[in-house]
């Protein structure tokens, strides 16, 4: 029968559980004590409460809502002043900006500037304007790109949603798009971290479309920043406490006021601080009541600094929604009540009996609730423990159909969607550097090859007045071959940033192959190698372009060779694969490639030679994908050698 019930107990659902083990604990001493502490107060506890008392209590909280009410509706008025004149600045900045691009544009249209420039001049001119305290103008085209941004510039914000999930961007570009010319406005919640905000705070943009260029102008700040004069609603606001903090309530009372987390908004001695689980004599948790139910009456015990014994208070409290306050005013009950002191011996006798009689109860259904609850809590919590160390592969037991069960089933499916976002950031990354590749190549084209251009002339030039035996030219000679070695990483770069798209014709691929085997066996990495040709003879023509697949097989040729210093053997093949596709092959015998390099070799600036700038694979992968082919790579440490390309003798050009 105990197993029965036992089991029974155990399927229940984790709500059920509580409820059986808890309700005992809150029923069974509510109907004892109340039993009997409610004879005995109900004919002299409440003899000494009197209607003055609590009305006097009402009173005051009733007052201070007034003036709260006040307080709030004047400045409400004078924050709605301060929103129109608000309105009307950002839709003047909003014109203002609106113009100057119309000015840009004209510039363009009669062709005395590009449209780049006019449109860089016109973001110039405009990063310029300053909007209240961190307002400010910016861009962006109806598909939501950032066009100019003080921070984002070239984002595109189109699906970003505001603090409520609204996605404000999507409707501003689609009301733009509709009004062109038309000045229209938007307010949405909005927390910057960059500016140290904890909290949203209301955001005003105004903003209008200029479909030439198919910019969205948009002017925004902060109503808070605009709408509000801080140092006076301050001492406003210090006034209003003071007046509250100077009404008395009977002898030691005083009106208090706290947020809904329990932090005192105004406090005689503790404002600022939170309470929200200080716990009354009695262990209560009176402020959490209070915050729960907003508006009541509330009694409880408390014991203040160098009172020997606690005292029971009264207080009411109402809610003051607009602020999101409880406006509580409290007193001693023994200012209030005449008799209650002499209750408390026959009550505190009562209790004794009835705490044992309780206490013992109660150690019983913990311990059982101890059992029931708490070891599979355990359990999952060393799991956990396991899964913080790292150990993703760690599931939980599930081993009941109850809350705990279907918690259980779900940090099992959230450890294996972290292992899925863990391999996801891997390829992110990896996008990431080609996005920052692409940003480098073209500054470093910029800054470097001009400069570099100038330092190999006049190295040429000094070359060239100066005798070889010169103890000068040695230094000469170096500055220029330095420079060359700069000049090629940088035209590696940008061959890398800017591999044009194929220009496919129909390519005999053995011819090709030919040609690019005798210009490479000349060079320099290649002597004392052998190449041999094993060319297919029947090979289908495929539709490649030249330029770039002998780029391609020069590059690996000369790895080749660079990885055979004391000779070797290199095999270039060409085969059919299949009806659809070819493959070219080299093979070399030189050292070979660790294990650990092998997929890392592709990715930008990652070489192994000293003087290696890293791009050359990288570029070759980046060609063979665009003729929509792969690459394979196999090596062996000691063996040497395999990279296999393998092409589509057709495919569609778009």
């Amino acid at each position: 029968m105990y197993r029965k019930i036992y089991h029974y107990f155990y399927t229940l659902s984790l709500r059920w559980k509580l409820l059986c083990v808890v309700l005992p604990l809150v029923i069974v001493p509510i109907l004892l004590v109340g039993s009997v502490t409610g004879y005995i107060a109900n004919h002299q506890a409440y003899l000494g409460v009197t209607h003055t008392s609590k009305a006097d209590l009402e009173h005051m909280t009733s007052f201070t809502i007034d003036l709260l009410n006040a307080h709030y509706q004047q400045f409400q008025v004078y924050k709605m002043d301060k929103e129109r004149t608000l309105r009307l600045e950002l839709a003047t900045l909003t014109s203002l900006a609106y113009n100057l691009v119309e000015s840009e544009y004209r510039q363009q249209a009669s062709g005395r500037q590009t449209l780049a420039t006019a449109q860089a001049d016109a973001s110039r001119a405009l990063k310029k304007v300053n909007v209240a305290e961190t307002g400010y103008i910016y861009a962006m085209t109806s598909k939501g790109t950032l066009k100019m941004h003080l921070a984002r510039e070239g984002d595109n914000v189109f699906n970003e949603k505001d603090e409520n999930g609204r996605l404000f961007i999507r409707e501003i570009c689609e009301k733009a798009v509709k009004n062109p010319g038309k000045v229209l406005y938007t307010v949405y919640p909005w927390r910057n971290e960059v500016l140290g905000d904890r909290k949203p705070r209301n955001k005003m943009v105004a903003y209008r479309y200029f479909p030439q260029w198919d910019w969205i102008i948009a002017t925004g700040a902060y109503l808070e920043e605009s709408s509000e004069d801080a140092e006076f609603e301050r001492r406003s606001f210090a006034d209003l406490k003071e007046r509250i903090k100077s009404k008395q309530v009977g002898k030691t009372g005083y009106i208090f006021c706290m947020d809904s987390k329990g932090t005192f908004t105004l406090h005689p001695t503790a404002e600022g601080q939170n309470f929200f689980q200080a716990k009354d004599s009695s262990g209560r948790y009176f402020i959490q009541d209070m915050c729960l139910n907003k508006q009541g009456w509330i009694r409880y015990p408390w014991k203040n600094p160098g009172e020997r014994s606690p005292r029971m208070k009264i207080t009411h409290y109402a809610y003051f929604a607009p602020w999101d306050w409880i406006v509580a005013v409290g007193s001693y009950e023994d200012e209030f009540y005449r008799e209650s002191n002499e209750i408390k011996s026959r009550i505190l006798e009562s209790m004794v009996v009835l705490t044992i009689l309780i206490g013992t109860l109660a150690i019983g259904l913990l311990i059982i609730a101890s059992k029931v609850l708490t070891d599979p809590i355990n359990q999952m919590i060393e799991v956990i423990r396991r899964v913080k160390r790292g150990r993703l592969e760690e599931q939980m037991p599930v081993t009941s159909g109850d809350e705990l069960g279907e918690l259980a089933t779900a940090f099992n499916r959230m450890t294996a969607m972290i292992r899925h976002n863990k391999e996801m950031e891997s390829n992110l990354a990896q996008q990431g550097k080609m996005a920052s590749l692409g940003v480098l190549s073209s500054g470093v084209a910029h800054e470097i090859n001009n400069p570099l251009g100038v330092i190999l002339g006049y190295a040429s030039y000094l070359e060239s007045k100066i005798p070889e035996d010169d103890p000068m030219y040695r230094f000469i000679h170096d500055i220029k071959r330095e420079s060359k070695r700069c000049k090629k990483i940088v035209q590696d770069l940008l061959s890398y940033a800017r591999t044009p798209k194929p220009n496919l014709e129909a390519t005999n691929l053995n011819e090709l192959l030919e040609q690019i085997v005798d210009f490479a066996a000349n060079h320099t990495d290649m002597h004392g190698v052998t190449i041999i040709k094993a060319f297919q003879p029947d090979l289908p023509q495929v539709q490649v372009d030249g330029d770039q697949i002998r780029q391609v097989a020069i590059n690996l040729i000369l790895n080749a060779g660079a990885a055979m210093t004391d000779g070797g053997e290199l095999v270039v093949q060409s085969v059919a694969d299949g009806v659809d596709r070819v493959a070219i092959s080299f093979v070399d015998t030189g050292g070979g490639i660790p294990a650990e390099y092998l997929e890392k070799i592709f990715e930008p600036f990652f070489t192994t030679k000293e003087k290696g700038t890293g791009l050359g694979l990288a570029i070759t992968r980046q060609i063979v994908e665009m003729h929509m082919g792969k690459i394979e790579i196999d090596s062996e440490l000691g063996k040497g050698t395999t990279v296999r390309i393998i092409l589509p003798i057709e495919r569609e050009v778009f």
